[in-house]
């Protein structure tokens, strides 16, 4: 883990599934092999893309060019940008398109745009004509990093984030990292989010590669590449041996019992994306961690220091507008993580740290311990 790697070839990770099994293409350019990828994997086959306003003025064209190319019929469905498309709405919306568009199960979904799409296009999938398969085109850093692998797809009920959905495998992952030029820096700052995560939750060596590189990874190229490679493998190895979280998978929930929350808590708007909660509760995660004396108070130090290194959030009163609403209240956050998909017969599951690069699954943590801790969080 001391260097990136330097070749501009696309790297493979293989998602090890059986019958599921898949592949997660990286590398810069490789959007434009996706219909002979496509054309290999299922001769014959139509399409459909799935994207959002924002990302079709960049990549949709290109993507009908690419499967076009291959001899790849295409049809597209376009919705709105953000998680309020992850709705029962708009999941509506897009299973009717794909019903009209005549995509039979043998035909494929291409998800092409950030978390939300490939979570709500992959959803829409799994349940149109009883699964249809789909490809992942992820065009966000947090989507080629995290949300792309693994198969958990869905949408957010009023309740709380991703409480309805589907495990669906896709079939494809191709991940361009020439797409993320279009991010703004937000964008990718949220989406290293979940890069840092993979180090922090397990691979100490990675997370101090990233202490020392993060400024390269920002600046793309072959470091870049690498960090991407790198986190996708991370995730392969666990989905693989923990397809539909019933043990270690859940380690990669690493700060989304808080993250969650506090999206919740803004109402699933831009006022705090995916990434940044997930920093501010990776932040509270080593911190609760610390106070139950698992992790030393110089690790959390540690990983709250990096985060806010490359301009993430790490503490509640880093999100827009939480105290003035007056949703910096602990008995609040706590009902919302009531509802968190990890709670288990009412009681709290936690993934907590004994080190960097060491999580564990801390099941039946005391609420008022929980409790007590964000009391003084807010109170800083």
């Amino acid at each position: 883990m001391t260097a990136p790697i330097k070749t501009s070839a696309p790297v493979t990770v293989d998602v090890a599934l059986g019958e599921r099994a898949y592949d997660i293409v990286i590398g810069r350019d490789v959007l434009p092999t996706l219909g002979s990828r496509i054309a290999a994997l299922r001769p014959g086959a139509r399409t459909a893309i799935v994207t959002d306003r924002t990302v079709a003025k960049h990549w949709l064209e290109s993507t009908e060019a690419a499967l076009a190319s291959a001899g790849v019929a295409s049809s597209r469905i376009v919705v709105g940008e953000g998680e309020a498309s992850k709705s029962y709405a708009v999941l509506q919306e897009v299973c009717e398109a794909l019903i009209a568009a005549k995509i039979e199960r043998n035909d494929l979904v291409v998800a092409l745009g950030g978390g939300v799409i490939g979570d709500l296009a992959g959803f829409a999938a799994a349940i149109v004509r009883r699964g249809v398969d789909f490809v992942q085109v992820p065009t966000s850093l947090l989507a080629q990093v995290d949300s792309s692998v693994g198969g958990k797809t869905g949408i957010n009920s009023p309740h709380g984030k991703n409480l309805i959905g589907a495990f669906h495998q896709p079939v494809l992952v191709v991940a361009d990292t020439a797409v993320l030029d279009t991010l703004s820096p937000r964008q990718f700052r949220a989406g290293y989010a979940e890069v840092a995560k993979y180090g922090v939750l397990g691979d100490a060596a990675f997370f101090a590669w990233l202490e020392a590189n993060h400024d390269d990874v920002f600046a793309g190229g072959a470091a870049r590449e690498h960090a991407i490679a790198t986190s996708c493998r991370a995730k392969a190895a666990i989905v693989a041996r923990d397809e539909r979280e019933t043990g270690d998978r859940a380690l990669l929930n690493l700060g989304h019992t808080f993250g969650h929350a506090l999206e919740a808590a803004t109402g699933f708007s831009d006022r705090l994306f995916h990434g940044e909660g997930v920093a501010v509760g990776m932040v509270l995660a080593a911190e609760f961690s610390a106070r139950l004396n698992m992790i030393a108070p110089a690790d959390a130090a540690r990983v709250a220091r990096h985060l806010a290194a490359v301009g993430l959030p790490t503490r509640l009163q880093d999100i827009a507008g939480f105290r003035q609403e007056g949703l910096a209240d602990a008995d609040a956050l706590m009902a919302l993580m009531a509802q968190d998909k990890k709670v288990s017969r009412g009681r709290l599951t936690f993934i907590l740290l004994e080190e960097i690069g060491r999580a564990v699954i801390a099941k039946d943590v005391d609420p008022a311990a929980v409790h007590g801790f964000l009391q003084d969080k807010l109170a800083e």
